[in-house]
């Protein structure tokens, strides 16, 4: 059972997880300070919504494939509308996992500390151990990169997905980044408006993305999403940087 009047809401956007997701749901309902927990059904093919909902999970579901940064802002507005009584008074803070983390969640706890504290406004996970990756890292150096030119700080993990913020901040950066270019222009708003940002280490792990042509096809996606985002955030703007971010 969620804590009746927890102050973090763990919003996880899914798509064909039906084998991992009843394990992250079950995980990340045991965290500290949840009582909000949506699982945002972005266009599966397989039981995902079921498997999620017999796990506890509140379920919002897309018809169709909208992607990341749709399924994100689809989740934090069902967690505003599910904000009821006391929880209401203070909006959650935002909690975002990959519905592929299964039992690994449960190690996510240290990501909602500073933001809870006070001390940050959003925080992105480092892997402690690193899994295997089929690809190049051509997408995440593009991101990582690009982050750097347009703010001056470049994260260990730009692509990093478990994330930390306050509503505040989740707002201030609406409309997100298209489909896989949200964090990398997450990232880039909030700096830029002067938020402080804090790399957190959490011992995380997700599904291995492979080398076949499927995980090819995903891959190139995530680089136009990344670069589109980039594209849209030139250097030029004046940043607001207050000081550098901290590691965590």
């Amino acid at each position: 059972m969620l804590p009746p009047h927890g102050d973090v809401a763990v919003v996880i956007p899914a798509r064909n997880e039906a084998d991992r997701i009843r394990a992250t749901v079950r995980a990340a309902a045991g965290l500290p300070g949840v009582g909000i927990l949506v699982v945002v059904d972005d266009g599966s093919t397989d039981d995902t919504a079921a498997v999620a909902g017999d796990a506890g999970a509140s379920v919002v579901r897309h018809a169709r494939n909208r992607g990341k940064a749709a399924a994100m802002e689809t989740g934090a507005e069902a967690v505003r509308l599910l904000e009821t009584g006391p929880d209401r008074a203070v909006p959650h803070h935002l909690l975002f996992l990959d519905g592929d983390l299964g039992a690994t969640a449960a190690g996510a706890a240290p990501l909602a500390g500073p933001v809870r504290a006070g001390q940050a406004d959003m925080t992105i996970a480092v892997f402690s151990s690193r899994v295997r990756q089929g690809g190049h890292g051509f997408v995440v150096a593009l991101s990582g990169s690009g982050i750097m030119r347009a703010t001056g700080w470049r994260p260990a993990q730009p692509l990093n997905g478990q994330r930390c913020l306050t509503r505040t901040a989740f707002e201030a950066a609406l409309p997100l980044a298209r489909g896989w270019g949200a964090e990398t222009g997450l990232t880039i708003d909030l700096l830029r408006q002067g938020m402080r940002v804090v790399e957190v280490e959490v011992p995380l792990e997700h599904r291995a993305t492979g080398g076949d042509w499927r995980s090819q096809v995903h891959r190139a996606q995530q680089f136009a999403d990344v670069a589109r985002a980039l594209a849209s955030r030139q250097p030029g703007a004046r940043t607001l940087l207050r000081g550098a971010p901290r590691r965590g």
